[in-house]
């Protein structure tokens, strides 16, 4: 057996200095860009919402900010065989309400996330068919396949009390169930607003400095600048560009600035016969959806000028996307081909295609999910004009678009992914694989894609444990998705925070803003 795990480090989790925690009364308010639904660890998964969860619930393993896994409520792990992994818990960890943790919590959280009807983290439970206890503090995790990303997975599910494994959304909410092992205690949740917490003084990885934490859902752009002017918010989320010179300029406040692993793209739809959003140009009803056709996905990716929307609309915080994963990260391909601007090379490939006057089109998106989601739609919509393609642009809230984007409603839409595991079959058992329900895969394929190559790949690469023979599977996933054109790659975000001069924070790769890992400023 190969240990994995690294028990000693697990104190030292995201840590700060517990005794003199508990002598200071300092609290902390976080402005977030978007919002989340619930507080249900289990009932959705997208980045606020498990970055919110993360400060009541802990999980078996921890993901650090740079993708590393590191003992959490799990302090060592071993392979017990190729379909078995062997995890010992942390002993003497209470919930906030005094209960013991053990194996009973952890078979009921991860039996929970798997079944819940929201199917939610079905990209990361779909492989797990049981987990037994061996002895109160010793849980086995037995998958269908040899899973290479099982650590990942169990990085994303929070552990519950079992006692409230039957509860429903609401009890979560109104902090019945809200209770966790985490570093900070459920106070008050109000829907669309904030969520209110305070310090778990007896948090095993050391108490946190702040002994109140709010969490403000602030995702119109002035609304979170103002908050952090006027010093109601000591960090926010996605620093407006419009802000980051009144930020420098300001003797109490200072600019955070890091490298994000989440990739904007746009999503086409390659499935139906004729999609919902595209017309002649006279509004009447085309035979065929173009979007089926290879050279007119190249052609809007064409006529795109990435480097000018991160320049002008993003301000410099974004980095140009070719591929999922920038050179470096696991499954990055050389052979991916990168399309360069060229909208004279569009309208040809518009013409061969059979639309030589382009066609009208509705490309849908987010407002103030992602970093100036909607100023992006509206740059690439006049680009998409400039090639003959007349394009009207509708955004709305996250809360309405989520849903119809992921059940594939529309033609074109903005989508993005954080790879939060730093390779690739993460985003592309999400966004790129068939949707099998049974699976586990393409829950927010949007765009309907179902290449049996890629299909086959990804079902290769997600049961071969062996890294080296892993990493060209996923290399060829990367070259199919991009060299078809199934998404047409943006941008990656970077990470720009606005921070009162009183705080430090080193940001992380999956942009989670962690009030427990915010510390003083020294």
């Amino acid at each position: 057996m190969g240990w994995i795990g690294r028990g000693a480090a697990a104190l030292a989790l995201c840590a700060v200095a517990a005794g003199t925690a508990s002598a200071q009364d300092k609290e902390l308010t976080v402005g977030m860009a978007s919002t989340f639904a619930t507080v249900d660890p289990h009932e959705e998964s997208n980045s606020p919402h498990n970055a919110m969860s993360r400060h009541i619930f802990d999980s078996l393993i921890y993901r650090g900010g740079a993708a590393e896994n590191e003992p959490q409520l799990a302090t060592s792990w071993e392979v017990v065989d190729n379909t078995h992994w062997r995890f010992h818990l942390r002993e003497g960890v209470k919930f906030h309400d005094g209960t013991d943790f053990d194996a009973e919590d952890v078979i009921a959280s991860v039996l929970r996330a798997r079944d819940k009807p929201s199917q939610a983290f079905a990209s990361y439970t779909r492989n797990i068919t049981d987990v037994t206890a061996e002895d109160p503090h010793t849980v086995v995790v037995e998958t269908s396949v040899p899973d290479p990303m099982i650590l990942n997975s169990l990085s994303r599910i929070r552990i519950i009390s079992s006692e409230h494994a039957d509860d429903d959304v609401a009890a979560f909410d109104n902090g019945t169930a809200a209770v966790g092992t985490g570093p900070f205690k459920f106070v008050s949740y109000t829907p669309g607003d904030r969520i209110v917490m305070e310090r778990n003084d007896d948090y095993f990885g050391g108490a946190s400095e702040w002994s109140k934490v709010t969490l403000r859902m602030l995702p119109d752009n002035g609304a979170r600048l103002a908050s952090l002017l006027s010093g109601d918010a000591d960090l926010i989320e996605t620093l407006p560009a419009e802000g980051v010179d009144r930020v420098k300029n300001s003797d109490n406040l200072k600019v955070i600035r890091g490298q994000s692993t989440r990739i904007v793209y746009l999503g086409t739809d390659v499935a139906r016969d004729q999609t919902p959003f595209i017309t002649a140009k006279d509004g009447s009803k085309l035979d065929k959806n173009p979007l089926k056709d290879e050279r007119v996905r190249k052609a809007l990716l064409m006529s795109i000028n990435r480097q000018a929307i991160v320049q002008r609309v993003m301000q410099d915080n974004g980095t140009v996307a070719h591929q999922f994963v920038a050179e470096g990260y696991f499954g990055h391909s050389d052979d991916v081909d990168e399309v360069s601007y060229d909208p004279e090379g569009a309208k040809k490939l518009l013409e061969e295609a059979g639309y030589p006057d382009g066609f009208r089109l509705t490309l849908h998106g987010p407002q103030g999910r992602y970093v100036n989601d909607s100023d992006v739609l509206q740059a690439v919509g006049q680009m998409f004009a400039r090639i003959g393609i007349d394009t009207k642009v509708e955004v709305m809230p996250w809360s309405m678009y989520a849903d119809k984007y992921s059940n594939g409603e529309y033609s074109v839409f903005l989508g993005s992914w954080g790879v939060n595991t730093g390779e690739v079959s993460n985003p592309a058992i999400a966004i790129v694989a068939g949707r099998d329900e049974a699976k586990g895969t393409g829950r927010y394929n949007g765009g309907g894609i179902d290449d049996p190559e890629i299909n086959k790949l990804l079902d290769e690469a997600t049961s071969t444990l062996d890294e080296d023979k892993r990493e060209p599977i996923l290399q060829k996933v990367s070259e199919l998705t991009f060299n078809h054109h199934y998404l047409l790659p943006l941008h990656y975000e970077n990470v720009v925070l606005g921070a009162s001069k009183d705080v430090d924070y080193k940001p992380r790769g999956d942009k989670y803003l962690l009030a427990y890992e915010v510390k003083s400023a020294e």
